[in-house]
């Protein structure tokens, strides 16, 4: 069952390698949202590939803003840094059987992805443009 779906005129940030990144954490979200209910193994599998994937893809993105001088670098990185703190605190005590992840789960990453990137990550687009980055 999909939950998100990523359109490039609602989610397009301008920077390809962004774009390309925010697409495959909506089908690892996706993912994750198709396995609730199912083998807590496999549960465990996609909550780990998601949360690996959002580290790597922050680590990107964050290391293009830094190295241009993107201005709003470092309230970016700190939103990145709640976020991240958020899914390893969940993915503890999932593994440790004290949590489950559920609908309210993955509402709660496509919520998170659905005003982040239209509100946020839209922004550092232009400024990297101007920075010759595509």
């Amino acid at each position: 069952m999909t939950l998100m779906t990523w359109t490039a005129d609602k989610f397009g940030t301008s920077i390809t390698s962004s774009d390309n990144e925010h697409k495959k954490l909506f089908d690892l979200t996706n993912e994750l949202h198709s396995s609730i209910g199912g083998d807590r193994a496999k549960i465990d599998q996609n909550l780990d590939a998601l949360i690996d994937y959002v580290v790597v893809h922050f680590q990107n993105e964050e290391g293009l803003m830094k190295a241009n001088g993107y201005p709003d670098y470092e309230a970016h990185k700190e939103v990145h840094d709640d976020l991240v703190n958020t899914c390893i605190d969940l993915q503890k005590k999932f593994k440790a059987g004290e949590a489950e992840v559920t609908e309210e789960t993955t509402s709660f990453v496509k919520d998170w992805l659905y005003n982040h990137i239209p509100v946020i990550d839209t922004k550092y687009g232009p400024f990297l443009n101007e920075k010759g980055i595509n």
